[in-house]
C-alpha cells in the first residue's frame, strides 16, 4: 500500500521534485506551503519504506527535492519557516523532513553534497529560531534538533530545543500513559501520533536507551487503554481534530512494536494495523489513488482551516511499522483479535476523564467524555463548542453532528430562545464503570454575519452548573444529570447517539412515550427517559455526520425542578441489545438494575457521586 500511495502522488511533482502540489482548494497557509506539505509527508512514508528494507528506491524521487527545496525561489522552493500562525506551517513539515532523514540517513542526507547540506541545515534551523504553537508543535523543533545533532551539526541552539521539548513534555504528562496536547485538557489522537511518536521514535532512531527507558513505559501504559479504542472492524474513535489523517491513528500502536514497549502481542498489533488500513480503503478514502480530505470519503466537517490537499498524508505515520524487517514478529505473527473483540468491559482512564465501553457481540467502542475539551486555560469559556470535543460521548461508528446543528450526546438548557453549550469540562471522578464531570452552561449569541464568530450578549445564569455522570454495563449506559443553581421551570433537552445514512429511506425512527429508537441496517440506538422527562422526539442534523449525509438525533425534553435529577438510559449497538435497565430514583439516589441482574447505586453527595455495582 505504501508503494501504491507513493506512486500515485508522483504525477504531481514539481519539475525537480521539491514540492508535490496535489489538486484541491488551498489551506490557509497557501499553495506553496501546501506543496511543501505534499513533499514532506509523503517523504516520511518513503523513508519508512526505504529504511525497513535498506533500499534507496522509494526515496529516489525525493533526493533532488531535498537539494533544491531550500534553494532560491522557483517552482520547487520551500517557504521559509516562521512562527506559529499562517507562516508557521513549514515548521510542522520540517519535522517530517528531519524524521525521514534520521530514519534513512544513508539514502538522503549522505547523498547530498556539502552545499546542499548547508542549505538544508539553514532552512531547518528556522524551526529552532521561531515560536511554536503552545502544544505538540514544540516537538517539531525537537525532531529537527535531534537530526542536526545526529549528523554532527549540533550546538547550543539544538541543545536548547531538545531541552525545551523535554521540559514541555514532562509538564504535559497527566498519568496513565497519557499526555495533554498543551496546557489544558486536550486528549485526542494527537497523544498517539505526536506526543508519543516524535520523542519515542527519535530516541529509538538515535539509540538513546536512557531516554527510551524513560518514555517507553509511558507508551506501553498508554497503549493499554488507547488500543481498546479501536473497533473490531478497524475503525478508530471519531473524536478530536485532524481526523483526515486517518491511518496516523495507528502510529502509536505500530510504534510500540517497533521499540518493544507494548502490552499487545504482535498478532494483536498486526490485526489493529491491517484492519485500520482496510477500514479506510474499503470506505472510499482514496480518489484515483489520492487521499481525499475527509473520513471515509470527502467530508468538510472533519476538516480544520489548516487542512490542505496534502494534509491527509500524515497518514504516513501509521506506516512506521515498515521500519521493522519482514522477518519481525509483526509481519510473521498470525493476526489475533483486538481488545475490542471481547469480553464486554468498561475501562476508566482517570487522568483523561474517559470511560471506554466495549461489547463483544459487535466489537463496537464507545468513549464517554468527561475530561477532554481542547479549551486552553487562558481562553474564555464562551462561544460555540467544538463538536469534536464537547460531546458527552463518541464512538467508532457514529460521528458528532456539526456546530449549529442539533447536538448529539448533549444536555442543554433553553433560555431566552437560546440553547446552552458545553465547553470547559471539569472532571469530578471516575471508577471501574463510571465517570463524572461538571460544566457551566454557556449561551453563545448568533454570529454577526454568516459563518462569523458568535457575539456576546447571550443569557447568563450566575453560579449555575450541570453535573453529569454516566455508568455503563454491556451495551447500555445510564446518564444522571444534576442541575445546580438553575432556575426552576427552565426547559432542558438531553440527546443521545446521532445515526446517519445516505438517504432518509435508510433510517427508521420510532417515538413512544419518553423513548426514541433509531436504526439503520447496521446500527441501532435507543434513548429512554427514566426520570424528569415528559416528551421525546427526533431532530434532524442537516449537515449529517462523517457516516452519512442524513442524520437524526434522538431527543428527550423536560423541565428543571429544584433538587430533582434528570436520568436517561441509552444504547448504541450493531447486535441485538439486551433489555433496557430498570431505573429507580429516590431523591439524590439512583438505583439501576441491569439485564444480567447486576445492581448499581449512584448517590450524589455534596462533593462527588458515590457509585457501587454489585453482581
Amino acid at each position: 500500500m505504501a508503494d501504491d500511495l507513493l506512486a500515485a502522488v508522483q504525477r504531481y511533482r514539481s519539475p525537480r521534485g521539491g514540492r508535490i502540489d496535489l489538486p484541491g482548494a488551498p489551506a490557509k497557509a497557501g499553495v506553496v506551503s501546501d506543496g511543501l506539505e505534499g513533499f514532506a509527508r509523503t517523504f516520511l512514508l518513503a523513508a519508512f519504506r526505504a529504511a525497513g528494507d535498506d533500499d534507496a528506491a522509494p526515496l529516489a524521487p525525493y533526493v533532488e527535492g531535498l537539494a533544491c527545496g531550500p534553494g532560491p525561489d522557483g517552482p520547487d522552493a520551500w517557504p521559509p519557516i516562521g512562527s506559529h500562525g499562517p507562516g508557521g506551517q513549514p515548521m510542522v513539515e520540517s519535522a517530517s523532513v528531519a524524521l525521514g532523514m534520521l530514519a534513512a540517513r544513508a539514502h538522503t542526507w549522505d547523498r547530498l553534497d556539502g552545499d546542499a547540506q548547508d542549505r538544508l541545515e539553514e532552512w531547518l534551523r528556522g524551526a529552532l529560531r521561531n515560536e511554536p504553537a503552545p502544544n505538540n508543535w514544540y516537538l517539531f523543533p525537537m525532531a529537527v534538533a535531534a537530526f542536526l545533532d545526529e549528523v554532527g551539526r549540533g550546538d547550543d541552539e539544538t541543545a536548547r530545543a531538545l531541552d525545551r521539548a523535554s521540559d514541555m513534555l514532562e509538564g504535559w504528562y497527566r498519568g496513565d500513559g497519557w499526555y495533554s496536547d498543551g496546557d489544558g485538557r486536550a486528549f485526542d489522537h494527537y497523544i498517539g501520533w505526536a506526543m508519543h511518536l516524535y520523542p519515542v521514535l527519535v530516541a529509538h532512531l538515535r539509540g538513546d536507551t536512557v531516554r527510551l527507558e524513560h518514555l517507553g513505559p509511558r507508551l506501553r501504559e498508554f497503549l493499554g487503554s488507547f488500543a481498546a479504542t479501536f473497533d473490531v472492524d478497524g475503525a478508530p474513535l471519531y473524536q478530536g481534530r485532524s481526523l483526515t489523517y486517518r491511518t496516523a491513528t495507528l502510529s502509536a500502536v505500530a510504534l510500540g512494536e517497533v521499540v518493544g514497549w507494548t502490552p499487545l502481542r504482535p498478532g494483536q498489533t498486526r490485526r489493529i494495523l491491517s484492519a485500520g488500513l482496510r477500514y479506510f480503503l474499503d470506505r472510499g478514502a482514496l480518489t484515483d489513488g489520492i487521499f481525499s480530505r475527509g473520513w471515509h470519503g470527502p467530508h468538510d466537517a472533519s476538516l480544520q482551516d489548516y487542512s490542505g490537499p496534502a494534509s491527509p498524508y500524515w497518514a504516513s505515520k501509521g506506516f512506521v511499522g515498515l521500519l521493522l524487517p519482514a522477518s519481525a514478529p509483526l509481519w510473521t505473527a498470525i493476526e489475533e483479535p483486538p481488545p475490542s473483540a471481547g469480553p464486554d468491559r468498561t475501562l476508566a482512564i482517570g487522568s483523561v476523564g474517559w470511560l471506554v465501553q466495549t461489547t463483544q457481540a459487535d466489537g463496537l467502542v464507545r468513549v464517554h467524555n468527561h475530561g477532554s475539551d481542547h479549551v486552553n486555560p487562558w481562553d474564555a469559556d464562551g462561544g460555540h463548542p467544538d463538536p469534536l470535543y464537547a460531546r458527552l460521548a463518541y464512538s467508532t461508528r457514529t460521528g458528532p453532528t456539526a456546530v449549529r446543528n442539533a447536538a448529539d450526546n448533549h444536555i442543554a438548557l433553553h433560555v431566552r430562545g437560546r440553547d446552552s453549550v458545553r465547553r470547559r469540562i471539569h472532571p469530578i471522578g471516575s471508577g471501574p464503570d463510571w465517570v463524572a464531570s461538571w460544566h457551566q452552561p454557556q449561551f453563545p449569541g448568533p454570529p454577526a454575519f454568516p459563518g462569523g464568530p458568535p457575539v456576546a450578549g447571550g443569557p447568563v445564569l450566575p453560579q449555575s452548573r450541570i453535573e453529569s455522570l454516566v455508568v455503563a454495563r454491556g451495551a447500555w449506559e445510564v446518564h444522571v444529570h444534576r442541575l445546580r443553581a438553575v432556575p426552576a421551570g427552565v426547559p432542558v433537552t438531553v440527546t443521545g447517539w446521532a445515526l446517519a445514512a445516505a438517504t432518509p429511506r435508510e433510517l427508521d425512527e420510532q417515538v413512544e412515550g419518553v423513548a426514541v429508537a433509531l436504526s439503520t441496517e447496521e446500527t441501532a440506538t435507543r434513548l429512554v427517559g427514566c426520570h424528569g422527562f415528559d416528551a421525546a422526539g427526533v431532530e434532524r442534523a442537516p449537515q449529517g455526520t462523517a457516516y452519512g449525509a442524513w442524520a437524526l438525533v434522538p431527543t428527550l425534553r423536560g423541565t428543571a425542578e429544584r433538587g430533582e435529577l434528570l436520568v436517561s438510559a441509552s444504547t448504541l449497538t450493531s447486535a441485538p441489545a439486551p433489555a433496557a435497565p430498570q431505573v429507580g430514583v429516590d431523591g439524590t439516589q439512583v438505583a439501576v438494575t441491569w439485564a444480567d441482574g447486576a445492581r448499581t447505586t449512584c448517590t450524589w453527595t455534596a462533593a462527588a457521586p458515590e457509585v457501587t455495582t454489585t453482581p
